[in-house]
């Protein structure tokens, strides 16, 4: 297959709607990641989404929408939580996990009777919906496990002669996969954390999120994954990444004790040059907003370097800083080191 690059423009819209509208998949941006789009319930069509990453299929897809109204049929009710989170953050960042309504394909939701949906903030897929009529289920555009594209070129490395068309709509904005929130159940469970924080719903709904075991530790066996992004190991590069958990001295430090061809740093934006290594740096220390943004490139750049082993520097745990905590550490393969 060959796998085209087009940019966004009126005719590219009106050939990825009806690529869509035919059972196809197409690439397109997202204020997130680029991700990898069907007609949710077209079950036939969202099987290629799982052919062309290599994903198993029972990890869940999230559905794609753009206005309140496209939520019948893809959820059976709308739980008062999702109206007042929607009020807040749609068009946005934002899944939700609702009831599963009867229109989704068992294939989108892994036989799970719940399903996540969101509405993109980004112009690009806004106007797909629009030209197509199509809620699309979209997981990121990368190969099974490895780092999440936030651009067209790194898409088509991943996804070169697997899909028909990647439309390049420039450089994504946040730079990690959406929040995704459970609103059903007695609380709202946290299942995976990104733009959208725990604190800014908690604010919304007056009432306290619940935070998934699974967003910091791996999953129990045969624990079902409720939400993408759940699974053991996760947005990895080739190199072996170990999380250092302490601050920047005993970090340099230990970098030292370790260095040795192929090893690599990966730190904050000014640290990299007081390293004896080769360095990639993500974004500010405590800034938890630059480093989503720079996370996945980082990790993709790693691999372009032929880098073996990285030793990555600990973000946060609150904020936007749980999300960019929470893509590391199943890049690391849950591999953390107590300075």
């Amino acid at each position: 297959m060959n796998t085209q690059v087009l940019p966004v423009n009126d005719q590219s819209i009106a050939l990825v709607a009806e690529l869509l509208q035919k059972g196809e998949l197409v690439a397109l941006p997202t204020e997130t990641v680029y991700g990898i789009a069907a007609d949710a319930r077209n079950g036939e069509a969202v099987k290629k989404i799982f052919e062309a990453k290599g994903r198993p299929q029972d990890n869940p897809l999230i559905v794609h929408i753009y206005g309140m109204e496209m939520l019948k049929g893809i959820v059976s009710e709308v739980p008062a939580r999702a109206y007042k989170l929607a009020e807040a953050f749609w068009p946005g960042p934002l899944t939700m996990v609702m009831p599963r309504g009867a229109e989704v394909s068992d294939v989108t939701c892994a036989g799970l009777d719940t399903v996540g949906v969101r509405m993109p903030s980004h112009p690009v897929v806004q106007a797909v919906i629009k030209a197509s009529g199509v809620a699309f289920a979209a997981p990121s555009a990368n190969l099974s496990g490895k780092p999440s594209p936030t651009n067209a070129q790194d898409t088509l490395v991943d996804m070169d002669g697997r899909l028909p068309l990647i439309l390049d709509g420039g450089e994504s904005a946040v730079g990690v996969e959406s929040t995704v929130v459970a609103v059903t159940g007695e609380h709202p469970m946290l299942l995976r954390p990104g733009y959208v924080t725990k604190e800014q719903m908690e604010a919304v709904l007056g009432e306290e999120v619940l935070v998934s075991p699974a967003i910091l530790e791996k999953l129990k066996d045969g624990e079902v994954a409720r939400s993408p992004g759940m699974k053991y190991k996760h947005y990895a590069p080739k190199a072996q990444v170990t999380i250092l958990r302490g601050d920047f001295a005993k970090y340099k430090a230990y970098v030292a004790q370790h260095a040795a061809p192929g090893v690599w740093a990966l730190c904050f934006d000014g640290e990299g040059a007081q390293l004896p290594v080769p360095f990639i740096e993500y974004g500010k220390n405590h800034d938890g907003v630059t480093q989503a943004h720079h996370l996945f490139t980082a990790l993709r750049d790693l691999d372009k370097h032929g880098a073996e082993t990285v030793y990555a520097r600990c973000p946060e745990q609150d904020g936007v800083s749980m999300a960019v905590y929470n893509r590391l550490i199943r890049a690391a393969a849950f591999r953390v080191i107590e300075l």
